[in-house]
């Protein structure tokens, strides 16, 4: 018998694949450092579990496939913070955003419909389009140039028949890129010509430093009714495993369509909805302390691979993921080496190898991921790690 090539095709996780050489380590006493995966290590605020132990219905019922209404409304009122106004049948909760992201894709595409994604981009779209039978087509952006979007008559060029949709993560995962006002219009501009959908993945959307001004793709009145937002508490709230997610959209007829995609799966699972509702009640004072948090672990990261011989990166404006560009001959290789052949007092460092956030063969092969999600001490010794290993690796370039 033979599997679907559907899932033949799927590639394994570039953040996950190398984990059982890590939990064989770490059973041998081994200290990993793992910098490979957007795991916060920042505590959940309380109100979650609060919430669920407030539970006390006697039965674990199924929910609206909507999801359940004091989740909506909590929802609605988090992007009024933003000056977004969703009505009620404007948002579907999801089981996290990776089943916002998959419904986005089955909601605009037909087989072998196209989706445009600049690249680097999460690795996951991969996963996601696939199984929608979508094809991704990569907008090219240079690490030299900060990941910047090309120009408008760039972007142009790509477009064609097939294409339904572009995609954006705005905060970056794996660039930690911002997209700035004029990038914006230039993408607005664009899907107006060619009557494309817009896509927005804006789950890191507290996490921009700097003092930059965040603006969400939903905000830009002229576009409202083509954006589709994708959220999720996973990273907003430190609740990854939650996995409890969005999709919104000013759309109402992808939307009622979408219901009956929700419907399928009958509903998400009515515990998570009750914690995610009390999560959104949390004081913005929350976001200030860990927003400074992430920006000082940023900097240690950032001024550590300056720091390095033969290292390129930019300056991630926001998220917590930072790209950076080695002086090695594959990242795969280099990974798994730094498993497998290198320690200091028997410990070592894990990263996410960058090749499989791109789409365009021969890109990423000497790039890594760095998710700088550990305490500063642990970033220091990480990155020292790192600068050593560069030293010794037998695959260095120069």
């Amino acid at each position: 018998m033979k599997v679907s090539n559907r899932v033949w095709n799927i590639e394994a996780s570039p953040m996950r694949k190398l984990n059982p050489i890590v939990r064989e380590l770490i059973q041998q006493g081994i200290k990993v450092y793992q910098l490979n995966i957007g795991q916060p290590d920042i505590k959940t605020p309380n109100a979650f579990l609060n919430a669920i132990q407030d539970f006390s219905d006697e039965i674990i019922s199924y929910t609206p496939s909507e999801g359940i209404p004091e989740l909506i409304k909590s929802i609605q009122n988090y992007y009024k913070m933003y000056n977004i106004h969703f009505n009620e049948d404007e948002i579907l909760v999801t089981n996290g955003g990776s089943e916002a992201l998959l419904y986005a894709f089955m909601g605009v595409c037909d087989i072998g419909d196209q989706v445009l994604i600049p690249e680097p981009f999460y690795s996951n779209y991969n996963t996601f389009a696939k199984l929608a039978g979508a094809e991704i087509v990569a907008i090219p952006t240079k690490i030299e140039d900060d990941f910047a979007l090309p120009s408008f008559e760039k972007l142009d060029a790509l477009i064609n028949k097939k294409v339904k949709a572009i995609l954006l993560t705005h905060p970056g995962n794996p660039t930690g890129k911002v997209y700035n006002q004029e990038e914006m219009q230039r993408i607005a501009k664009l899907a107006l010509k060619h009557d494309l959908f817009i896509i927005a993945d804006e789950v890191y959307r507290e996490f921009v430093y700097d003092g930059i001004s965040y603006n969400s793709f939903a905000s830009r009145e002229e576009i409202k009714d083509r954006v589709i937002i994708i959220d999720s508490v996973s990273k907003r709230y430190s609740a990854c495993g939650a996995r409890i997610g969005c999709i919104s959209s000013k759309n109402k007829q992808l939307m009622k369509q979408l219901l009956k995609v929700c419907q399928s799966r009958l509903s998400v699972p009515i515990l998570e909805q009750i914690g995610a509702t009390a999560l959104f009640s949390t004081p913005k004072e929350y976001f200030y302390e860990i927003i400074e948090i992430y920006r000082k672990r940023r900097d240690i990261v950032y001024q550590s691979l300056k720091q390095m011989e033969g290292v390129i990166c930019g300056k991630p404006q926001g998220a917590f993921y930072i790209i950076a560009k080695l002086p090695i001959d594959d990242c795969d290789a280099f990974a798994k080496w730094m498993l497998e052949k290198f320690r200091i007092n028997n410990e070592t460092l894990l990263l996410a190898p960058a090749k499989s956030f791109y789409s365009t063969q021969g890109m990423g092969n000497d790039e890594m991921r760095i998710a700088y999600i550990l305490e500063e001490e642990s970033l220091k010794r990480a990155m020292y790690i790192l600068q050593e290993a560069l030293k010794k690796y037998p695959g260095r370039k120069y």
